[in-house]
């Protein structure tokens, strides 16, 4: 096993494992991999090797599980991007049903939660916001639907038409607009490498999405 393999291979002979679970295993240990090595090396460079050594599994199981290294890293982006959809889904949970955060203090825990996310995480930063993009249409697609999944989790903070937007199509409306603004700042700032500025951005990006719903709002009134 190379010494930075992710996680720990499994040990030879009988270790206690079902067949399924350590498939689930090998597999996990193929897309962390794949997310650091396209983090450090960029998705052009990166080649099947390199996940292989960092993540000691072989070869011949990569290809059982991944028809190539395009494949790993859209299975790999999925993850990572159903991890990140996740946390903030949650953190938007735990305000259901309480009437004291306003629908914008909601927005804000969710950026909060996504900048959060982002900086414990900068591999996965790197990956999910700038080298999809060197992957091929079809990632690029994947891209396309977890930032759909992004709105819809923006949209359900004015659930109900409560606050400043009236209408489902305006919630929806405002929530793109807000959803695309975001992105570009985040990709911008991870794209240089600056992790630390993420974190100063988040006042920055409660009063951008303060604006967008202010004008979509002002545009709804008769």
């Amino acid at each position: 096993m190379a010494p930075n393999a992710q996680g720990r291979a499994l040990p030879r002979g009988p270790h206690g494992l079902s067949p399924d679970e350590v498939a689930q295993s090998q597999r996990f240990r193929l897309l962390t991999a794949m997310t650091d090595a396209v983090a450090e090396k960029g998705f052009a460079n990166t080649v099947v090797a390199d996940v292989v050594a960092r993540s000691g599994v072989s070869r011949a199981t990569f290809y059982k599980m991944f028809r190539d290294k395009e494949d790993c890293f859209q299975a790999a982006y999925d993850m990572n991007a159903a991890l990140v959809a996740r946390f903030m889904e949650m953190g938007l949970e735990e305000l259901t049903g309480d009437e004291r955060s306003s629908p914008i203090e909601k927005l804000e825990r969710v950026l909060g939660l996504y900048i959060d996310a982002l900086t414990s995480a900068p591999a996965v930063a790197r990956v999910f916001l700038v080298e999809v993009y060197a992957a091929g249409p079809e990632a690029i697609a994947r891209r396309r639907a977890s930032l759909d999944r992004f709105v819809d989790i923006v949209a359900a903070t004015h659930d109900g038409g409560i606050g400043l937007l009236g209408t489902r199509k305006s919630q929806r409306f405002a929530a793109e607009m807000i959803v695309n603004a975001v992105s570009a700042a985040v990709t911008n700032i991870v794209g240089v490498g600056d992790m630390d500025e993420l974190q100063e951005l988040r006042k920055d990006l409660t009063d951008l999405a303060r604006r967008v719903l202010a004008a979509v709002a002002t545009a709804e009134r008769p």
